[in-house]
């Protein structure tokens, strides 16, 4: 396979795995071609025309020779200059990083409106309240990302002429499915049945010897798991904190996230919402290796680094 059509791959599940619907997904796509068509010549001149295929802003090839033909690569959550001359060492073809890099990093907030829409079309909260709710995160989220260094490993990987992409959104979404599928199909009672049941999924399952399994972060083992949502695994980064009360009030007793910061834990605790908590790393794990497993299915070898868990779900033949 080549570059292309490896970043392609990843951008057609994410969009299939996306829990908006393929259909809504692809009206954005058309959304903002229209929007693009309107522009000026000069705004066209600066516009990211990645936008008008890939609906994940938080997803892009950074460095690529796209001829070559891809046999071997390094796939890990984060990417630093570490990382990138251990690629060089090895002699890989490509780097896969998870969380974003370079300017996929500088538009990570362009891609958290999907909380918002996912809250509305899976579990009912008007999305004129989802919307207005989240605004101001992404808004913040845009400002503190711009601070970074946000081109440092890409710019390693550029001196020692490395092939490098970052893949977020899209993985994050084959979590989220996977996760919405399996809660669905279970139905769990008490909020203990759910922690169990995340338990025996084997990235979190090796994530436990690590001391980093699934745990409960606000309310009890006992407590009755209501409505379960999966709203804290995909869409950039963590929401706004203001959201637990409008999702209690949609009816959402418990929801399963990646991680929580303290002044979301407590937001939650007033809304009366179990929050478990299956694990950053696992999570983003679980969501990289169905990716990573159909690069493997292809024949190209994947070696798994930077906090990748890796576990394949398919036989070689």
């Amino acid at each position: 396979m080549t570059i292309q059509e490896i970043y392609d791959l990843a951008i057609k599940m994410g969009i299939e795995s996306d829990l908006r619907g393929k259909e809504k997904v692809l009206k954005l796509l058309a959304r903002t071609k229209e929007q693009y068509e309107k522009l000026s010549k000069e705004e066209k001149e600066e516009f990211d025309m990645e936008r008008l295929t890939n609906p994940y802003s938080d997803s892009r090839i950074l460095l690529a020779d796209s001829d070559k033909n891809i046999k071997k690569i390094l796939a890990g959550i984060d990417i630093d200059t570490g990382e990138v001359l251990l690629a060089d060492k090895l002699g890989v073809d490509l780097i896969i990083g998870h969380h974003p890099l370079g300017k996929a990093l500088a538009k990570l907030d362009d891609v958290m409106h999907l909380q918002a829409e996912v809250l509305n079309i899976k579990y009912g909260v008007p999305i004129n309240i989802a919307q207005g709710v989240i605004r101001e995160k992404i808004s913040e989220v845009g400002r503190s990302v711009i601070r970074g260094n946000y081109n440092q490993s890409v710019d390693a990987a550029r001196l020692i002429k490395q092939n490098m992409i970052c893949v977020h959104t899209p993985c994050d979404n084959l979590v989220a499915k996977f996760l919405y599928e399996k809660t669905g199909k279970e139905g769990f009672e008490y909020v203990n049945d759910l922690l169990k049941f995340l338990k025996e999924i084997p990235e979190y399952k090796e994530a436990i010897k690590s001391n980093a399994g699934p745990r409960l972060f606000a309310g009890l083992p006992e407590n009755y798991a209501g409505k379960i949502a999966i709203t804290e695994i995909t869409g950039g980064t963590e929401g706004a904190p203001q959201i637990y009360e409008k999702m209690a009030q949609s009816g959402i007793g418990t929801i399963i996230g990646m991680h929580m910061s303290e002044e979301h834990k407590k937001e939650a605790e007033k809304a009366h919402i179990n929050v478990v908590i299956a694990g950053h790393m696992s999570s983003d794990s679980l969501g990289m290796n169905l990716f990573l497993d159909e690069l493997e299915k292809k024949g190209i070898e994947v070696i798994p680094c930077s906090g990748l868990i890796r576990v394949k779900r398919f036989q070689k033949r």
